[in-house]
């Protein structure tokens, strides 16, 4: 197992589509990595990342279409924007390769899936994050200063919204074999990170759910997954935390993303904007007022990419923070138990 380069770590990027060229761009751009190699099953793909990286200035050292032919390039680290089902295993040998590792979210289909991740990176002591890309938004970094600071008293409830009126357009995401489920743990995971990190990861239990395909209920025994969800989460200290996600809901615009938190002295609400999936603004309440926390523009998108780089670049090996991302699984798990899917 080498040492990692705390100068310019080597990068290898397993997974081209829209997300994962998004990521190798805002990596190969920042000028504080290599670009080692790329690779995914459709080689115009592969050739389109490849051009881009050179825009940037970063020639690749090696293609290809499998995990295995970017761990022979022995890279630092290993970004990894695949269809879900093969996250964790993915992962697991990237780990056990010696490479650090930056996936795409869900890390596991659920716990028990992302429980064998973090104990992977534990057992190499590499450097393991997931892309839960909201909470590098300047917007939530607002919210999440109010918060934290005491500013709105003690919590109340908390809201989660995320409608997608498009959904997803490969047809991996409606296989509940090859995604774990729909609109829940493709959006809600999102949600429900966010409000498990804004209130220091409290225990958590989910008191009702419903899971709809196509309008009726979710059928436990199928493959098909969720379009439509809808919980009702209760911390430890019995915070209420409502969250409604969907694909393909007429909202009347693309998207509607928004959490909103109530506390004894003011609220607070993080949204997009117009519909947009990009832009984003918080603000804080205080009875009919609204106060502006934060507003656009705001380049967010690779920035928890870059985060992760960041903190390689600097020498970092396993960071424990990471096994946070088996709470926010197992939230989603309770979920799915509670709806009677069992687990995703």
């Amino acid at each position: 197992m080498k040492d990692i380069d705390a100068r310019t770590p080597s990068l290898a990027f397993l997974g081209l589509g829209w997300i994962g060229r998004n990521r190798m761009e805002a990596l190969a751009a920042s000028g504080r990595a290599r670009i080692a190699g790329l690779a995914d099953p459709d080689p115009q793909a592969v050739e389109a990342a490849a051009e881009a990286a050179r825009g940037h200035g970063a020639e690749p050292s090696g293609q290809g279409a499998t995990l295995d032919d970017l761990l022979g390039l022995r890279p630092d680290g290993v970004v990894i924007a695949t269809p879900s089902a093969l996250h964790a295993a993915q992962s697991i040998a990237a780990l056990q390769a010696g490479a650090a590792v930056f996936c795409q979210k869900p890390l596991g289909r659920d716990a028990a899936e992302t429980r064998a991740v973090i104990e992977a990176a534990r057992r190499a002591d590499r450097l393991l994050a997931s892309d839960l890309s909201y909470r590098h938004t300047a917007a939530m970094q607002a919210l999440a200063a109010e918060v934290r600071s005491g500013a709105l008293g003690e919590i109340q409830a908390v809201d989660l919204t995320f409608h997608n009126a498009y959904g997803p357009d490969k047809p991996w995401f409606r296989d509940r074999a090859r995604s774990g489920g729909g609109c829940l743990i493709d959006l809600g995971v999102h949600m429900v990170d966010l409000a498990l990190w804004l209130l220091d990861w409290p225990a958590i239990a989910c008191r009702s759910a419903h899971l709809r395909a196509g309008g009726a209920p979710l059928d436990a025994e199928g493959r098909a997954v969720e379009d439509f969800a809808l919980a009702t989460l209760e911390t430890g200290a019995g915070v209420p935390v409502r969250l409604a996600c969907s694909w393909n809901l007429p909202a009347g615009c693309d998207a509607v993303i928004r959490l909103e938190i109530w506390g004894s002295e003011g609220g607070a609400a993080f949204a997009n904007i117009g519909g947009s999936f990009f832009d984003f603004e918080a603000h804080r309440h205080d009875g009919c007022n609204r106060t502006e926390l934060a507003a656009p523009p705001d380049d967010w998108g690779g920035r928890a990419a870059l985060d992760w780089l960041e903190r390689l670049a600097a020498g970092q090996r396993y960071d424990p923070a990471c096994e946070r991302l088996a709470d926010v699984a197992a939230a989603l798990d309770a979920i799915y138990a509670a709806a009677g899917q069992g687990q995703a």
